[in-house]
């Protein structure tokens, strides 16, 4: 099984460098619990796809399924492209949410592992069907199962039943155990971070295990973690600092020592989601897609952008009004293509580094070193950015104005006794307020969830695209928001003169599904595909 390792040097393009691999989510049902975690599950999905689905430039998701496990496996979502595909996991959804009604029973010993697998050929049979002749960025699969069960018993119960199973094109398999669990931080000082690799064990030898609490917070923070680029073909950013005493971690010509660091987002630009304050400006980022360091971080997999650290700052020697655009994470490497003595090193290197700039309070003053351009006889810009150091072993970095951006701003001097009657009537306002210690983001809701579901919900122009309305007169019916199937079992490949017919699902239903693609060079491989369905 591979753990974030494919083919391939790594991100040949700022699209790449954001899309995740394909996704397949098993919901374990049992009946003792499902009534308290169905809610929270349901309202998690909704906010997550309403988000997923309304990002502006390149897709972060490309496939998702769900199947779902109770007295035996069912697969009540077949893949489909994330992006452009709000309604129908909003039907899946409300498909998930009536399954109280319907009756929850003991799941099977087998039941969960034969999802796994027919799951696994279904994601087969797409690939074959759908993206022949096309280029993947990704050829494996992300496997998650949701469960109230122990853990560890799921986890034993997988390695026991798949050790005979082919789970080559599996990426990464992954338990995560839904815990009763109170929702403390929502009154806490500190946001909550989505839970790092520390917190989570890893039984036997390829599962995964991860527990979260039984809120709807907790649920969004881990689907949100499916909109990180998780790859570790190769490092993002090469921070060069100067080096006279440092041992020779990783030496550049120019006598440097490089830290190898990954990045990661702090959070979605504004700019990429539609109702937001400045959706429709861009204030935080004019290109629109990309902010600037994400940019070109991503557009050259033959050499990683290079952040090169010019001064050092006291911690109180910056303006807060000289950045601009959004915060970046930066994280010691997990570059599979480094060795082991390497990337322990680098990251002893990274962690020192942020122990001494917090005791020292210092920041640091770093210039992006331009990509090469070729032959241009036009000199390159420059971009600065503001290293800050955290109590995490993590750096923070933001960009910052040069002279050409600058413009003029008078700041006198705050007169030092202002009028008695206008500070106490100021003084009296302020002493009404609450006070908190810190800003916690989840307690300020803006209600974007709900205005991206609406978007979603307006007629816009044909109810179907042009190549689903072709299936659907060749399918001779219309299509219903109740989507379910059941994969063939492994393996079954039509031929081309006669197509097997698909297996009964749980329940009797007569709708036909289609699988959705955004891309018009998959068009006549998924006709082929649903006629084989």
């Amino acid at each position: 099984m591979y753990h974030g390792r494919s083919s391939g040097k790594g991100p040949s393009n700022p699209a790449q460098l954001y899309q995740q691999p394909p996704r397949l989510l098993i919901v374990q049902i049992a009946l003792h619990s499902w009534a308290d975690i169905r809610s929270n599950l349901c309202e998690a999905l909704q906010n997550f796809f309403s988000l997923a689905c309304s990002l502006m430039g390149p897709s972060r998701m490309s496939l998702f399924s769900l199947y779902v496990v109770q007295n035996q496996h069912e697969c009540i979502l077949p893949f489909v492209q994330v992006k452009g595909n709000f309604a129908r996991l909003q039907a899946c959804i409300s498909e998930l949410r009536m399954l109280q009604r319907e009756g929850c029973f003991r799941p099977h010993g087998t039941s969960l592992q034969l999802a796994v697998q027919d799951g696994l050929q279904q994601f087969k049979q797409y690939s074959r069907h759908v993206t022949t002749g096309t280029s993947l960025s990704y050829t494996s699969l992300e496997i998650t199962v949701l469960t109230s069960q122990p853990g560890k018993k799921v986890v034993r119960q997988l390695e026991e039943g798949l050790k005979d199973t082919d789970l080559v094109r599996v990426r990464r398999l992954q338990v995560v155990e839904i815990t009763k669990g109170v929702l403390e931080y929502m009154d806490s000082g500190s946001p909550v971070e989505e839970p790092s690799s520390d917190e989570s064990s890893i039984l036997g030898t390829d599962i995964d295990l991860q527990t979260i609490d039984n809120d709807v917070v907790s649920m969004e923070i881990f689907f949100k973690a499916w909109l990180h680029y998780s790859g570790t073909d190769q490092e993002h950013i090469h921070l060069l600092l100067p080096s006279r005493c440092f041992s020779n971690i990783s030496r550049a010509k120019d006598d440097s020592m490089c830290l190898k660091c990954d990045l990661q987002e702090r959070l979605l630009s504004p700019s990429l989601l539609p109702g937001t304050a400045d959706g429709s400006l861009r204030m935080d980022d004019p290109k629109g897609d990309f902010s600037t360091l994400y940019q070109m971080a991503s557009q050259s997999s033959a050499s990683c952008y290079k952040l090169r650290v010019i001064k050092a700052l006291n911690s109180s020697g910056i303006c807060e009004s000289l950045t601009y655009g959004l915060p970046f994470i930066l994280r010691p490497t997990s570059c599979w293509q480094l060795d082991w003595d390497e990337l322990e090193t680098n990251q002893q290197h990274f962690h020192a580094l942020c122990h001494s700039l917090l005791k020292r309070e210092w920041l640091l003053l770093a210039k992006g070193e331009p990509l090469s351009g070729g032959h241009s006889q036009r000199e390159p810009t420059s971009t600065f950015y503001v290293i800050v150091p955290s109590r995490s072993p993590t750096l923070l970095v933001k960009a910052v104005a040069t002279r050409e951006l600058l413009l003029p701003s008078p700041f006198p001097l705050l007169p030092e006794d202002p009028p008695d009657d206008s500070l106490k009537i100021v003084e009296s306002m302020l002493d009404s307020l609450e006070l908190e210690p810190t800003y916690n983001p989840l307690q300020a809701r803006s209600h974007l969830y709900s205005y991206l579901s609406s978007t979603f919900t307006k007629p816009q122009g044909r109810l179907h695209p042009s190549w689903e309305s072709q299936a659907l007169r060749k399918a001779g019916q219309l299509q219903t928001s109740r989507v379910r199937v059941t994969v063939a079992p492994l393996p079954m490949i039509p031929t081309p003169s006669r197509a097997p017919k698909m297996p009964a699902a749980s329940k009797p239903s007569s709708e036909a599904f289609f699988w959705p693609s955004e891309e018009g060079v998959a068009e006549e491989k998924e006709e082929e595909y649903l006629s084989g369905l």
